[in-house]
C-alpha cells in the first residue's frame, strides 16, 4: 500500500483524537549531531515496518529515519499477528537502526533495548508505570490488572540494517479492545494522550538508550542495558510457560535474562534454558 501522507489531514474523525503536527515534530527531534535525520508522519498505510524496511534496501533511508502512521491497516507483531486500531488513537511507527559498531550476534538486544526506551519514556511523559513482557510486549495496569498496551517489531533490513517498529494504545476505549487482555494508555490513568509530546519523550529515550548501548560497542552489561531491562520485565520471577516453534513447551521460573537476551527459565527438573524465542505465558504473579 502507498502510504497517505498526513500533512493535509485537516478533518478530523474524531475531535478527541487529533492529528500529529509533523512539523513540530521535526522540530523538535532533528537536530544537528543527533540520530533522528528524518521524522515522516503518513495518515495511512499498511505497515511502517514493511514500508521503511523497503526504503532501507533501495538506498532511500537513512540510519535515523522514522517513519509515523496515524493508522496502520496491516500492522503486524510476532508471529505475523494482526495489530489493528482505529485512526489516531495510538502511536504506530518504525524507526532505522545502522549499528556498524556493534556485532551482529549483539543486534537482537535491539528489540529489548526499544522495550527499555519506550517504558522509560511514556512513564516520564504519561505518568503511567509500565513493565515489559519478554521479549517484546508493554504492560500497563488497569483496575489491578496486566494488561498488553503496546508491541515492538525488529526486522532485518538487509545486511546492515534493522527497523524496529512500535505500537502503543494511547487512547483506545474499552469498547474497542480487540480483546479483553488489551489496555491503552488512557484506560491506565495517564496524565496526558497527547500524542505529540508522548512521540517526542518515546524517541529522545530511544535515542538516549541507543547511543548508550552502541557507545559500548553492543555490550547490555557495560551499557546498563541488561540491568535496566530485567529490573522492568514482569515475567522475571515468575512461572511462565515457553510456547517453541515445533508444538514445544517448557515450564518453569524465569529467573534471568542472559547475555544473548535470552529468558532463562529454571525448570522442575532442576535445569537452567534459555528460551531465545517463544511465545511465553504468565501463569503465576510476581
Amino acid at each position: 500500500m502507498t502510504p497517505r501522507d498526513a500533512s493535509d489531514d485537516s478533518r478530523w474523525s474524531d475531535l478527541e483524537r487529533p492529528p500529529l503536527n509533523a512539523v513540530a515534530l521535526r522540530r523538535g527531534l532533528v537536530r544537528e549531531g543527533g540520530l533522528w535525520r528524518e521524522v515522516t508522519v503518513v495518515r495511512s498505510t499498511g505497515s511502517t515496518n514493511s514500508d521503511l524496511v523497503a526504503l532501507a534496501g533501495s538506498g532511500k533511508a537513512d540510519e535515523g529515519s522514522v517513519l509515523v502512521a496515524e493508522e496502520q491497516t496491516a500492522g503486524r507483531g510476532r508471529l505475523d499477528r494482526q495489530w489493528t486500531a482505529p485512526a489516531r488513537s495510538g502511536l504506530f511507527f518504525s524507526v532505522l537502526f545502522r549499528p556498524a559498531e556493534v556485532p551482529v550476534t549483539r543486534w537482537g538486544w535491539l528489540p529489548l533495548l526499544t522495550g527499555v526506551a519506550v517504558a522509560t519514556g511514556l512513564s516520564r511523559a504519561a505518568g503511567v508505570d509500565t513493565a515489559l513482557k519478554w521479549p517484546n510486549d508493554l504492560l500497563v495496569t488497569i483496575a489491578g490488572e496486566e494488561r498488553k498496551a503496546g508491541g515492538i517489531l525488529a526486522e532485518r533490513a538487509g545486511d546492515d540494517a534493522v527497523v524496529v517498529g512500535v505500537g502503543i494504545n494511547v487512547t483506545l476505549r474499552e469498547n474497542e479492545l480487540p480483546v479483553p487482555q488489551a489496555g491503552s494508555l488512557v484506560l491506565a490513568g495517564a496524565v496526558t494522550t497527547d500524542r505529540d509530546p508522548l512521540l517526542r519523550a518515546v524517541l529522545r529515550s530511544l535515542e538516549e538508550w541507543y547511543g548508550r548501548w552502541r557507545a559500548a560497542g553492543g555490550d547490555p552489561a557495560a551499557s546498563g542495558l541488561q540491568e535496566t531491562y530485567a529490573a522492568g520485565c514482569a515475567t522475571l520471577g515468575r512461572v511462565v510457560r515457553a510456547e517453541l516453534p515445533g508444538d514445544r513447551s517448557i515450564t518453569g521460573e524465569a529467573v534471568a535474562i542472559d547475555g544473548d537476551g535470552r529468558l532463562v527459565l529454571a525448570t522442575a527438573e532442576g535445569v537452567q534454558e534459555p528460551v531465545g524465542a517463544g511465545d511465553i505465558v504468565h501463569l503465576r504473579p510476581a
